[in-house]
Formats: C-alpha cells, structure tokens, sequence
C-alpha cells in the first residue's frame, strides 16, 4: 500500500490494505486539503482483491474529504470493487456519478 501525491492531488490504493492504513490516509487527505485542494482523485487500480478493510478505508477517507471540503474521486475501480460497494451500500457515496471514472474499455 503506497500514498503518492501529484498534481492533481492523487493518492494510490493497493492490495492489501492493512487496517493501519485509514487513518494514516484520512492524515494524508487532509494535509493534501490544508494546501489548498479541492479534489483528490483516489487511484484503486491496484485493488486487485478488495476486502472490507479497503471498503472502510475508502469510506473513511470520504467522509475526511467530505470534512475538509474536498472532493473524494476514485479512478479505475475494479468490477471486484464495485461489486462491494454495491453489497455493502457504499456505491451512491463512493460512484456517484461524479464521484468515479469510468472503467477503461480493453484494447
């Protein structure tokens, strides 16, 4: 599990996600709003086999980008992981329709 910010402001998901890795990505988010952003595009690409524990770290960092007035979107979520979010209720808040974007068809 690796955090790299750029402009725009993007955090990176991998597998797994330790529990130990929300509140020290919540930190990051808001750091990242304190400098002024006003999005944060959360890359999920690499949740190749997403649990709960991702789930609930990509939930608690909306609602800190919620909190610090910011912007939560992720990009390049699995079909994996938006079927979870689908079961777990999650996907309105975490795909809405400005929220995510869209997977990228195969070549």
């Amino acid at each position: 599990m690796d955090a790299d910010v750029t402009d725009p402001a993007v955090l990176r998901l991998a597998s797994p996600v330790p529990p130990s890795d929300g509140p020290r990505l919540c930190a990051e988010l808001t750091r990242l709003a304190a400098t002024g952003a006003t999005e944060i595009v959360c890359d999920v690409s690499a949740l190749h086999a997403p649990g709960l524990t991702a789930v609930d770290t990509l939930a608690r960092l909306h609602l800190t980008a919620r909190r610090t007035g910011c912007h939560l979107r992720l990009r390049h979520p699995t079909p994996q992981l938006r079927a979870l979010l689908e079961l777990t209720g999650l996907a309105e808040a975490l795909l809405g329709d400005e929220g995510f974007s869209p997977p990228v068809p195969p070549d």
